[in-house]
């Protein structure tokens, strides 16, 4: 398959970013309604700072530094954030961020822990191009507010190489499966649930996230059935672009490239460990 090739600037890049930042804090609303008072988002340098929870994947910094300088007072703001509720800070970057970002977390000794690549296509094109292969053993059904916890469950088991299946875990990925503007999908074979996805549109952009297999159905077409549903709502909804994030050289990203994706840039997560009780030391010392 091929796409019109995309052409990255900043704008492009901020659309993108603040697509998934628009996922992000809609499932913390819908974790506040289910929970009051679990989660909670806050406007900073552009983006947003995110909590659901300790060690949820939706707990992070989104999209910051797209809209120009960084300075200190916004970056004390995102880290009383996250210290506040005693959580590790962690900032998903784009390469196109403001520069004074950057200065900010070398100068607060930040570490690199991630990187994932933003892949992209145009969903016109996809309209007009063959269809790809897909096992007819994989059968693709939208799961209804009532299979949200058969959802959060199958998509948790997939990632649970990198996040332990939790309580919270699933909480979080229930509500986010019943927040406003998602759609989710589920994938089963011979009945047996196999894997899980989600669809989240916001201006003009289809979110493909989400996407996990079961360890035991890996290799057998889950992921391109799933992507396949996904790009012909997004084609339905008439939505300009699909964007989906991978690890770079993993077996996700290269399937997602298969079906006309491109990357467009590499995102680093920088991250810093939050020592409540080193906190605590010096202001018990200061005190005295």
């Amino acid at each position: 398959m091929s796409s019109v090739g995309l052409r990255l600037d900043l704008q492009l890049a901020r659309r993108l970013e603040l697509a998934e930042a628009h996922a992000a804090t809609r499932a913390a609303e819908a974790l506040n309604r289910s929970r009051p008072g679990s989660a909670s988002v806050e406007s900073i340098a552009g983006g947003f700072a995110v909590y659901c929870g300790p060690n949820s994947p939706v707990t992070q910094a989104v999209a910051l530094g797209l809209d120009g300088t960084v300075n200190d007072d916004e970056f004390a703001r995102l880290e009383g954030f996250y210290r506040s509720r005693n959580e590790p800070i962690r900032v998903e970057t784009c390469p196109l961020a403001d520069s004074s970002l950057i200065a900010q977390f070398s100068n607060h000794s930040y570490r690199v822990t991630e990187f994932t690549n933003v892949m992209a296509r145009t969903v016109s094109d996809a309209a007009s191009e063959g269809r790809p292969h897909v096992n007819p053993q994989v059968n693709i059904e939208r799961a209804s507010p009532q299979q949200s916890d058969l959802w959060a469950l199958a998509v948790a088991q997939g990632f649970a190489e990198s996040y332990p299946v939790t309580a919270e875990l699933l909480e979080v990925m229930k509500v986010f499966a019943q927040a406003p503007e998602t759609v989710c999908y589920l994938a089963r074979i011979d009945g047996k649930v196999d894997g899980g996805a989600a669809l989240a549109i916001r201006d003009g952009i289809a979110g493909l996230f989400g996407a996990s297999t079961l360890p035991a159905f890996r290799g057998n077409g889950v992921q391109t059935a799933l992507l396949k549903v996904r790009l012909d709502h997004a084609i339905r909804a008439r939505c300009e672009l699909a964007v989906s994030l991978a690890q770079p050289g993993s077996s996700s990203e290269r399937n997602i490239v298969r079906h006309g994706f491109q990357v467009l840039y590499t995102r680093v997560k920088f991250e810093k460990e939050y020592q409540r009780e080193g906190i605590d030391r010096i202001a018990h010392d200061a005190e005295l």
